[in-house]
């Protein structure tokens, strides 16, 4: 088997087909893009449509791809593999099974930035870089105070990106065509927005020039996108097989399906700087508003639900739920009866698209990891399905009833029993599992569950946390008292279906 850190130096597309050769050298692209992330999501979405991009000779840049948490392990491993991974793309399109693997190459290197922070700004005075994606999930553009220290990293980060966008500001003396393009992937309504709000509000904390914040509004642009692309990360339960079928042993392995769309809101000069649709990718520049409703309270509103009931009731993954007839029936009701009455779109899109999520859910290929949907699953659940929540009760007078036990399961799959490290342990079936929240976060909900014994009590304290849900849930009449029957039952009895209403 060859060594991946080997293998940098003899892979090189064959015909835009990416096929390993023997071939003296790794073809070096000029850095074009600031990323905060370097995760599944990103490899396997952003990076993997730059590097389809290269291939075609449309593009012709590389990534430089900055760790967005203290506790990441990826740069390291992206290092010593010269910033070469594998991405397999496997599953139905149109009717037709697609099992490919395809070295991708669009980043340039790793940085940690909280050892390494001068590389972060050196790239952010880079001429050449005129484009910022990133993915730090729901939570990363949540707002916290930080003070400000022009030698190191913020923690957040909106606060990175603030930091940087004032380097450059800097160093380019204020210069307009300095600016930034900055494209989140975080599933947040209106993310652009909310991330250019984030940066002016932090350049206000640390007291930044006015002029600064007058040229991050006008030259910078902050695009609104939605991304939709299932992606399971590294096959850890069969990545041997993977190194023997490959040839080659890679540690950074990006597992996804074949279907990918982003949409993205920016005029023809975007377009022209990051020409995705010339690549044939599925692309729409244009409003985002229908495609994240679709996307975010089907495709993702159901994967929220369905990861803590999934995990309390024994399964590990997307496809073991959908493959119990129980669990399916519930994430079926789940869409049909509670999710797409509450979506204002004509009939036969929403179904259509609902139709395509279940098949994508079935993929026989993908191992997409209950544990990997849970992350961060409270900030999740306020954004994805908070809104359907309010939207039925107000449209129908009663609570619906799959989505006030997903919550309850949620509660109690964030009763952790232990601390380890910066992680919450929680413990189903006689296993532990690691509760990943932010910090605050997982303070709040240990507190409310040793803070008494009484579930109601528990229950009550939780639901009514403005700072963990944006209001009080126990406003909503009925619904907990609802959870808190779903919660004791699940504490005493597990997961059972026949129990539920």
């Amino acid at each position: 088997m060859v060594d991946m850190q080997r293998l940098t130096l003899k892979w090189l597309e064959k015909e835009g087909e990416g096929t390993f050769l023997s071939i003296d050298r790794k073809k070096q692209y000029p850095e074009k893009v600031l990323q905060f992330g370097e995760g599944n999501f990103l490899r396997g979405f952003i990076d993997w449509m730059i590097h389809r991009m290269n291939v075609q000779g449309i593009f012709n840049g590389s990534v430089v791809a900055v760790q967005p948490t203290p506790r990441g392990k990826v740069v390291p491993v992206l290092q010593a593999q010269d910033g070469l991974y594998t991405v397999v793309l496997r599953g139905i399109d149109r009717g037709e099974v697609v099992d490919s693997r395809e070295v991708v190459r669009s980043i340039s290197r790793g940085v940690n930035p909280y050892t390494e922070w001068d590389n972060v700004l050196e790239a952010a005075a880079n001429p050449d870089i005129r484009l910022v994606f990133s993915n730090t999930t729901e939570a990363g553009l949540e707002y916290a105070y930080e003070e400000y220290d022009p030698a190191t990293s913020p923690q957040s980060f909106p606060g990175k990106l603030t930091a940087c966008l004032y380097h450059r500001f800097n160093t380019f003396h204020g210069a307009p065509e300095a600016g930034w393009v900055i494209i989140p992937c975080e599933l947040v309504e209106n993310n652009g927005e909310v991330l250019r709000e984030r940066v002016l509000q932090i350049a206000s904390d640390w007291r930044l020039p006015d002029a600064f914040a007058e040229w991050v509004k006008q030259a910078n642009r902050f695009c609104n996108t939605l991304v939709d692309r299932i992606v399971t990360g590294y096959p850890r339960d069969n990545a041997e097989q993977f190194w023997s079928e490959l040839g080659y042993r890679d540690e950074l392995i990006t597992v996804g399906e074949p279907y990918h769309l982003f949409a993205i809101e920016a005029d023809s000069t975007v377009q022209e700087l990051i020409p995705f649709h010339q690549a044939g990718l599925n692309v729409y520049w244009s409003d985002v508003a229908p495609f994240r409703e679709l996307k975010v309270r089907i495709l993702n509103g159901a994967h929220t639900m369905m990861a803590m009931v999934g995990h309390l009731y024994g399964k590990k993954t997307v496809l073991e739920v959908m493959e119990d007839p129980d669990l399916a029936a519930f994430i079926k009701r789940g869409i049909h009866e509670e999710i797409l009455p509450c979506i204002e779109m004509e009939r036969e899109v929403k179904e259509s698209f609902a139709k395509s999520v279940l098949e994508r859910f079935q993929n026989p290929f993908n191992k997409h990891y209950l544990l990997d949907i849970a992350l961060n699953s409270v900030s999740k659940f306020k954004a994805r399905v908070m809104p359907i929540l309010s939207r039925y009760i107000a449209q129908y007078g009663t609570i619906p009833p799959t989505i006030a036990y997903s919550l309850a399961a949620l509660l109690v799959f964030y009763k952790g029993e232990r601390v380890e490290g910066n992680q919450l342990m929680g413990r189903c079936g006689g296993e532990e599992y690691p509760i990943r929240d932010q910090e605050e976060t997982l303070n709040l909900m240990q507190k409310a569950w040793q803070h008494s014994g009484n579930v109601a009590d528990v229950v009550t304290m939780i639901l009514a946390n403005e700072a963990l849900w944006g209001k009080k849930l126990t406003a909503y009449p009925g619904l907990t008292d609802q959870v808190i029957t779903h919660v004791s039952d699940i504490l005493q009895n597990g997961v059972r279906f026949s129990h539920q209403p």
